[in-house]
């Protein structure tokens, strides 16, 4: 054999091995698209921060984020097939489940206090004040739930007061134009009300009444045919959990600027959001709650009974991957 020819061959099998390295090597760092139904408020924080923070390119997601106001209109985006994963609250989810909807519970990532913002002219300074007012809530969320215990623990009726159904978004510009009298909400429309509104603006104290919580919820076919994808998803968030409690001012920064909120509107509010991946008893006590209230006030489809929560909640992703972050008793 030539020298010539064995050279030749030579640089061929170098060839041969560096394409095949090179191939290997961009197999391996291909990213998974994952399309993520985001609620853009402090309160889908965990994905925030596992997205701008790239936990979830860590894990080999290439994550698409389509932002709503509700985690109503991001778990319906997620039924309807235009994403994979929704961050959504219970009331979407007992929603769903009664509706018997193919959904599948993966994990709480937050709760906070839902509040009440009243206008200095409106003459609320108690719960019992609120007779008689024109209350705005977003029906269909978490905001429907808390405004009938709101009534409750005042000692008041729909028939109390006016119930006026509105988007989050446009509750500051009523409240501020004198056309309702009290709006109840999830932050950051609260703090956005108070920034725009300044003294005029008044936050009743309703603190304990109501805990939303917000999750992460997908179909259970999405789950069944991505499932290693679903729990690099999840350990992206569990790091990005970690990632927060180090960096508290860092996380503000971040979430703030994934929400579109000034960092001080954020500050000034940002130990209301407990930021935690689990399913623990808080988590399910919530979930029957909420659907028990559906069933009691008729705010259901029709013919729906209790939900079989163990074939919503799937505490299986969980489990295989930071298995004590799953403490809900029956679990």
């Amino acid at each position: 054999m030539s020298t010539h020819f064995r050279s030749t061959l030579s640089c061929v099998r170098l060839m041969a091995i560096m394409a095949s390295g090179l191939l290997f090597s961009a197999t391996a760092g291909a990213l998974e698209k994952v399309r993520l139904a985001q609620n853009a408020s402090p309160i889908s924080g965990i994905t925030m921060v596992a997205n701008q923070q790239g936990f979830m390119k860590d894990h080999g997601i290439d994550l698409e984020v389509r932002s709503f106001t509700t985690g109503r209109q991001c778990l319906e985006t997620v039924i309807g097939g235009g994403a994979d994963i929704a961050t959504t609250a219970e009331a979407p989810t007992t929603a769903a489940a009664m509706a018997n909807q193919p959904i599948a519970f993966l994990a709480r990532t937050q709760y906070s206090d839902l509040k009440t913002l009243t206008s200095a002219d409106a003459g609320i300074d108690t719960l019992a004040d609120l007779r008689g007012k024109r209350i705005a809530f977003t029906a269909g969320t978490g905001a429907e739930v808390y405004t009938m215990k709101l009534l409750e623990k005042a000692g008041l009726t729909k028939s109390d007061v006016q119930l006026i159904n509105l988007r989050p978004q446009d509750m500051a510009a009523a409240l501020a134009s004198g056309s309702i009298d009290a709006f109840n909400i999830f932050e950051p429309h609260v703090a956005n009300a108070r920034r725009v509104m300044g003294d005029d603006a008044r936050l009743l104290n309703t603190s304990g009444i109501y805990a939303e919580t917000f999750n992460i919820v997908l179909m259970q076919d999405y789950l069944e045919s991505n499932r290693e994808t679903v729990l690099n998803f999840m350990q992206a968030l569990i790091e990005a959990e970690q990632w927060i409690k180090d960096n508290r001012e860092q996380a503000i920064s971040v979430i703030a600027e994934a929400a579109g909120m000034p960092e001080e509107d954020l500050a000034a509010i940002f130990d209301d959001y407990i930021y935690e991946v689990v399913i623990d008893d808080r988590t399910m006590d919530i979930l029957n709650t909420h659907a028990q209230w559906r069933l009691e006030s008729g705010n259901h489809p029709s013919g729906a009974t209790m939900p079989d929560f163990s074939k919503v909640v799937y505490p299986g992703v969980l489990q295989e991957i930071a298995p004590a972050r799953v403490t809900a008793e029956g679990l």
